[in-house]
């Protein structure tokens, strides 16, 4: 069984069970250069319009050596956009965020959208070039050369809201969604238009599903209400959704982080099949609940191991005891593919 079939199974696509729980993960560029040197293979980038989504689509070749089944690719920098750092250290990328480096994340310190009003101001903007030169020639790369042996994902993972807020900025995106500005809806639905078309040309490419990103939950539970969701993002998600459904045979992933279980019935009404990070952590994420409500509707991929305060602070021991409970649970009867909670970051020991 090779890891094609092997997820495929643990989707429930192919009959019968995988050979084992298939694997998944994502790791920082301290990480990726650390393991890269150590075994002595090449780690190529892939630097995605918005930076943070680099890593997740970046170092197949080194993490499909170190046991991945899964190989996730996504759009790049056009060749006609150069990056260039000021003085202070910041930079504009592809979508006009000014971006600087934080100790772990980038951060947006000035945002395109920040005087928008109305939606004259979205029609206006001018988000990146789909077809420009060079957006998709990893992906084009990857696909060929690994799409018999592994599932090779399409991540478009900063998508309505993630985009909408980073474009406009936090804070006045939540005030003007609730005092219902004219250009709210607007610049989620450019968001959402957008990335459906980055998404299809990852599917014409031959990706065989597309991983969809928008954080919705806290530690203690989701901060974005049901009512709130079906109202504003809901119905974006399910055209989004149906829309590479109905252009393809590619399957749907969220990634949402935090406590999101009064959410859940929701994402899976807009048509996601697949929950990643599962973030086992936060207020009512229990493994056990999740299975047992979920499991039959939706596949979980992640909830593997705690990257918060296990994976960067237990003993071995302790990682393994973890792990192997949670792999119990989320592994019966398939529907799982491991990964840990969210990216394996620079405080984790190699």
């Amino acid at each position: 069984m090779n890891s094609r079939e092997r997820v495929l199974k643990a989707f429930k696509l192919l009959k019968g069970l995988p050979d084992r729980v298939p694997i998944q993960f994502d790791l920082c560029r301290n990480l990726c250069d650390h393991f890269g040197k150590e075994y002595n293979i090449p780690v190529n980038y892939t630097e995605n319009l918005y930076e943070d989504v680099t890593y997740r689509i970046s170092a197949n070749e080194l993490r499909t050596a170190m046991g991945s089944d899964v190989v996730v690719t996504g759009a790049s920098v056009s060749d006609n956009y150069k990056i260039v750092k000021d003085a202070d250290g910041t930079w504009l990328n592809e979508y006009k965020m000014r971006m600087r480096q934080g100790d772990i994340y980038v951060e947006v310190v000035d945002y395109p959208l920040c005087y928008a009003e109305t939606k004259s101001d979205i029609l206006a903007f001018q988000f990146p070039e789909p077809d420009a030169p060079g957006r998709f020639r990893d992906a084009e790369h990857l696909v060929k050369n690994y799409h018999d042996n592994y599932l090779v994902f399409g991540d478009i993972e900063v998508t309505v809201f993630f985009l909408a807020h980073q474009l406009v900025g936090m804070e006045k995106l939540l005030i003007d969604m609730m005092l219902e500005t004219e250009y709210v809806i607007p610049l989620f639905e450019a968001c959402a238009w957008f990335q459906t078309q980055i998404g299809l040309r990852l599917i014409e490419k031959g990706v065989d599903a597309i991983w969809f990103g928008d954080d919705f939950g806290t530690n203690t539970g989701p901060f974005i209400p049901n009512e709130i969701y079906n109202e504003f993002f809901q119905p974006r998600h399910k055209i989004m959704c149906d829309y590479v459904k109905s252009n393809s045979t590619a399957h749907t992933m969220l990634h949402c982080c935090g406590g999101i279980y009064e959410l859940i019935p929701e994402l899976i009404e807009a048509g996601f099949e697949i929950l990643n990070p599962v973030q086992i952590n936060a207020v009512n994420m229990e493994p056990e609940r999740l299975k047992k409500e979920f499991g039959n509707e939706i596949t979980f991929w992640g909830g593997g191991c705690n990257t918060q305060s296990i994976l960067n602070r237990a003993t071995p021991q302790q990682v393994k005891d973890h792990v192997r409970h949670n792999l119990e649970i989320f592994g019966s009867g398939g529907g799982y593919v491991f990964n840990s909670i969210h990216n394996i970051m620079p405080d984790v020991p190699p």
